[in-house]
């Protein structure tokens, strides 16, 4: 019996729950990602901060972290780290001074450019264990979970 009085249920094991395989398969991905990027402090959700600004241009803290799916806490704490990397910049934005704009710097532009292959090996490598015609299917199902 639980706290509250409740018997668990007998059928329930943690390696069958969805949430667990999905966090076991981010923690491949993200390991994955880390050994093949190429740059030991850039973590997953600092290229997805990169990736995205190098495809869109300069964007308000609040869009980019709507674009990479970040809470504004998270962002924040990204932006920093990478203002202090000198990989993007902070400035007033143009249309509302209340915004702030955050853009590539040039070294973080070059830096996208060169780690693109990288991440698209990190890519490859974690959707390695299958078929192409599965690939296509599992990226599809997690469109359909997001």
């Amino acid at each position: 019996m639980d706290d509250f009085g409740r018997l668990p249920p007998d059928d329930y094991q943690l390696a069958g729950q969805v949430h667990h395989r999905l966090r076991r398969a981010h923690q491949r991905a993200s390991a994955i990602f880390i050994d093949l990027i190429g740059d030991s402090l850039l973590t997953p959700t600092q290229w997805a901060a990169l990736a995205t600004l190098y495809a869109e241009g300069a964007l308000s803290q609040n869009q980019l972290g709507r674009l990479t799916y970040m809470d504004p806490a998270t962002t924040q704490g990204v932006i920093l780290r990478l203002v202090e990397r000198n990989l993007v910049e902070r400035h007033p934005d143009t249309q509302d001074r209340r915004r702030t704009s955050v853009s590539l710097t040039r070294i973080g532009q070059a830096l996208v450019i060169d780690l693109m292959a990288n991440a698209a090996a990190a890519h490859e490598r974690t959707l390695e264990p299958l078929s192409e015609e599965e690939r296509v299917q599992f990226m599809a199902l997690l469109v359909r979970l997001m």
